[in-house]
């Protein structure tokens, strides 16, 4: 009797300790299939495609930093740490290195491209601007590339720097500056115009002894060399009054008046004023035949105003200034 209750006694204890191994081994599996996971393999894939795939298995990403690679394509993953197939917790860091693509760039061809376009192929391409230098060219456009160096298909690293040679256009024309003494503002203009040079301002310069209204200075001189679109100063003759003298010439109020002739076409009308080496218009608009227009000019400054009808000069004021 007492053997078969130690029987059972035993078969108890027994079946106790089943049990309790049982639940153990049950509920330490549960607990770490919930915090463990197997780390993927990441090297080659999309850095985008890693860490939106971290962040569901709920791993940490680390980035240690980027390095070039001549295999693993630009933004994606060329080391991991842990290794591929590592069982880790949840919440731990994966530390991944980021490739910044091939190290090398094939040199692109600039030739016929303006400036700003090179420059924009520059900044896509990781290089950067060189030694830059011009010239005239007869067949390439003003700010267009004329050769490079490296030359195009040339592989370089990354980084480098190119040469440009850019073109300044066609070879402006040369003149010998004619010479403007002597003449009226309007004759010396109308000439300044037919050698493709450009007014710039005029002075008053008063000599008793020569006749007024006339031209007796100008810069450049005259038979000095020239390019087209050249500025030219003048001096022309005439006395400065102050303030409190009377004004004996054009418009004292300065405010210039000009009424069309009759007809039946619009006419472009522009009153252009120079004044300290700076032209600008006061008024530049299409107006009816016998219509009248009225324009005030500034009394601060010293200027010479000029009357355009139909690009045909039709006359000039010069203004003290008040």
């Amino acid at each position: 009797m007492v053997v078969k209750i130690f029987k059972i006694a035993g078969l108890f204890f027994a079946f106790l300790i089943i049990a309790g191994l049982s639940a153990y081994f049950t509920l330490s599996i549960m607990v770490k299939s919930e915090d463990t996971v197997i780390v993927p393999h990441f090297v080659g894939k999309d850095i985008i495609y890693v860490l939106e795939f971290m962040d569901e298995l709920g791993l940490n990403t680390r980035v240690k930093g980027s390095e070039f690679s001549n295999v693993v394509p630009k933004n994606h993953i060329i080391f991991q740490d842990p290794e591929p197939g590592t069982e880790i917790k949840k919440g731990r860091d994966v530390k991944i290195i980021i490739s910044k693509g091939t190290s090398t760039v094939l040199i692109p061809n600039l030739q016929g491209r303006s400036a700003q376009q090179a420059r924009i192929i520059f900044e896509e391409n990781d290089l950067c601007w060189g030694q830059i230098s011009k010239i005239y060219h007869d067949s390439i456009e003003k700010d267009d590339v004329i050769t490079q160096f490296p030359y195009p298909g040339s592989k370089v690293k990354k980084g480098r720097c190119v040469d440009l040679l850019i073109s300044l256009g066609i070879r402006p024309k040369a003149y010998y500056m004619p010479d403007l003494t002597g003449l009226s503002l309007e004759e010396a203009i109308l000439l300044i115009e037919e050698n493709n040079l450009l007014y710039s301002e005029t002075r008053l310069v008063y000599d008793e002894d020569k006749p007024i209204n006339i031209i007796i200075s100008q810069e450049p001189q005259a038979g000095h060399r020239v390019i087209e679109e050249s500025l030219v100063n003048l001096a022309i003759n005439r006395k400065v009054f102050n303030s409190d003298e009377d004004y004996p010439f054009e418009n004292p109020e300065r405010i210039l008046n000009y009424r069309l002739t009759n007809g039946f076409l619009k006419r472009h009308i522009r009153v252009q004023m120079n004044s300290d080496g700076l032209s600008f218009d006061l008024f530049n608009e299409y107006i009816k035949p016998g219509n009248e227009i009225w324009v005030l000019v500034p009394g601060d400054t010293e200027c010479t105003v000029i009357l355009w009808e139909d690009d045909k000069l039709i006359k000039t004021l010069i203004y003290n200034a008040w």
